[in-house]
């Protein structure tokens, strides 16, 4: 998944096996250190596994705090529903189990997918919470959006 220009089109560089496997193991020691992180994604019928989804700890140097819900999915499970399935469980989760008071989503200004799955689970955008990310190198990845949603706002 994460060598597949076309899943790695608004995140960056594609990655080894090495690589990906040792940002797989960031997750699980953040995920055993807070409790919460991404969880795997996986076709209820078959258990194939089609990506990962759930909340994180935005980055240190962003112009923001707060806890974001993301997912990231392979190429063939896109435009079936699977994203907006598992964001809206994130926030259930985020929102029931963590009483979080504030989720955010955040992603490429081009990004026009993950976008659309930002307002269907209930996030809205104030355009002068955009930002350019202090990480991503000059061109399409630096522009960003940021979308929220506040507890009890939920779809």
């Amino acid at each position: 998944m994460n060598a597949d220009p076309d899943v790695r089109e608004h995140l960056g560089d594609l990655l080894t096996r090495e690589q990906s496997d040792a940002s797989v193991a960031q997750f699980q020691a953040e995920f055993d250190q807070r409790g919460y992180g991404w969880w795997a994604v996986q076709l209820q019928a078959t258990g194939e596994f089609i990506g990962f989804a759930g909340l994180d700890q935005v980055d240190d140097g962003m112009p923001f705090t707060g806890v974001e819900i993301g997912w990231r999915l392979v190429r063939s499970a896109w435009g079936q529903g699977y994203a907006t399935e598992a964001a809206l469980a994130g926030l259930a989760f985020g929102f029931e189990k963590l009483e979080l008071p504030e989720i955010l989503a955040v992603t490429t200004a081009t990004n026009l997918r993950s976008r659309a799955v930002m307002r269907r689970i209930g996030t809205t955008r104030d355009p002068a919470d955009d930002f350019d990310d202090p990480t991503a190198p000059e061109g399409p990845l630096r522009p960003n959006v940021l979308y929220r949603i506040a507890r009890g706002l939920r779809a």
